[in-house]
C-alpha cells in the first residue's frame, strides 16, 4: 500500500488518494472504511502489540477502529493523513488498559535477559526505537506517568513528528516539546545521560 502523505491536501501530489479522501467517501459508502483499516491496521496493531503484547492487541485495535469509524464524521478532511489521528484513538483505548501494561512493564523490568545484554550506550537510539522492550526500559518506562508514557512511545515507537503527537493527544505543539523535554531529562539519568528518544521531530 502507497505511504499517505502527511500534511494537508494541498500538499498531496494530483491522483493520490489520501486517508482524507477515503474517510470522506465513507461518509457516503462507508464499505470504503476499510481502505483505511488496510493501510494502517498493521501498524496500530504493531504500536499496541508492544504496548500490551499480542494477547490484548486485537481488542484494541478493534476499539479503535470501530471508534474510528463511529466519529469519521468529525475528522479534520483537510489533514492528509489519518495515522495520528488512529494514534490518538488507540491512546484513548490503551488507558482502559492501564494496570495491564503496567504489570507487564513491571515484569519484563523483572526479567533477565535471554542472552548477553550490550550496555545501552552501545546501541542506537534507533535500535531502541525499535527494538523490543528490554528490562531496563520496562523500568524506566513504569516510572513514567501514563500521559508522559503516552508521549514518550508516540514519538519513539509510533514514529511521530512533533506536530503529529500533538494532534494525537490533542494538546499544543509546546506542551509537547516541554514535556518531553521533562521526559528526557528523566531518561537521561535512567540511562547515564543517554537519549533514548528516536530524533524525528520536525
Amino acid at each position: 500500500m502507497m505511504a499517505v502523505p502527511s500534511g494537508t491536501e494541498s500538499d498531496v501530489p494530483p491522483g493520490t488518494v489520501t486517508d482524507a479522501a477515503v474517510l470522506r467517501e465513507s461518509l457516503r459508502q462507508p464499505e470504503r472504511f476499510a481502505d483505511l483499516f488496510d493501510r494502517h491496521g498493521d501498524e496500530i496493531h504493531r504500536y499496541v502489540a508492544r504496548r500490551l503484547g499480542p494477547d490484548m492487541a486485537e481488542d484494541v485495535v478493534a476499539d479503535t477502529f470501530l471508534t474510528a469509524f463511529r466519529k469519521r464524521a468529525r475528522y479534520d478532511l483537510g489533514r492528509a493523513d489519518a495515522r495520528p489521528w488512529l494514534y490518538g484513538i488507540a491512546t484513548h483505548a490503551l488507558r482502559e488498559h492501564r494496570r495491564a501494561e503496567a504489570r507487564r512493564n513491571r515484569a519484563l523490568a523483572r526479567a533477565a535477559p535471554d542472552r548477553p545484554e550490550e550496555s545501552f550506550d552501545e546501541r542506537s537510539t534507533a535500535r531502541v526505537a525499535a527494538g523490543r522492550l528490554r528490562p531496563e526500559l520496562a523500568a524506566a518506562l513504569a516510572r513514567l506517568s501514563a500521559a508522559d508514557r503516552d508521549l514518550l512511545l508516540l514519538i519513539a515507537w509510533a514514529e511521530l513528528s512533533y506536530d503529529e503527537a500533538a494532534q494525537a493527544l490533542g494538546v499544543p505543539i509546546g506542551t509537547i516539546k516541554s514535556r518531553l523535554h521533562r521526559i528526557r531529562k528523566k531518561l537521561h539519568r535512567a540511562f547515564g545521560g543517554t537519549d533514548p528518544l528516536q530524533e524525528n521531530a520536525t
